[in-house]
């Protein structure tokens, strides 16, 4: 007989007929790291995702992880274009984005391997850095992959609005404008 594929494990980048697996990898992250309750059902998120994933496919890219024909895991690289320099006319910087591996398959190095997979299209695409927002559980195996902490990236987090003005603001006097 020829070879089996069930074991088959290769990550690419993912097809428009992945992206219902991925919303399911999604939900289920979220379902298993006990976020606030869904706002939506399960079948309208992952229309969500699917249509989300579609329109900003220029900007955030999946990785998907595959065993036989089964998406197991997925990564994303977020691209921000940056402020040109007079060293270097086009930039970018990446963040990796929901690196996830189903719990079946975790411990044996998989999500490392979705994020060197993500490092390496961050390299192919000519980013500058990347960065990532990790969970406890995940810190190590960054750290083991090339990121580290930096005194020079600086995180604030923006509270949602108490109020929502009722009326436009005033104008300034004429004189106040110049």
């Amino acid at each position: 007989m020829g070879t089996h594929l069930t074991n088959t494990l290769h990550i690419r980048p993912a097809r428009p007929d992945d992206l219902e697996a991925v919303a399911a990898l999604r939900w289920q992250w979220a379902r298993e790291a006990g976020e606030a309750p869904p706002v939506t059902t399960r079948d309208a998120f992952v229309r969500h995702f699917v249509a989300w994933s579609r329109e900003n496919a220029s900007s955030h890219h999946c990785l998907v992880m595959v065993r036989g024909d089964v998406v197991i895991g997925m990564a994303w690289l977020a691209v921000t274009p940056r402020v040109p320099s007079p060293r270097a006319l086009e930039r970018a910087s990446g963040d990796a984005q929901c690196v996830y591996v189903v719990p079946r398959e975790r411990d044996g190095g998989l999500g490392g391997r979705l994020i060197d997979a993500v490092l390496e299209l961050a390299r192919q695409q000519g980013l500058e850095r990347v960065t990532v927002h990790s969970s406890v559980r995940a810190l190590r195996a960054y750290a083991r992959h090339g990121f580290g902490t930096s005194p020079l990236l600086l995180q604030a987090d923006v509270p949602p609005p108490t109020d929502l003005p009722t009326a436009a603001p005033p104008l300034l006097p004429e004189e106040d404008l110049r």
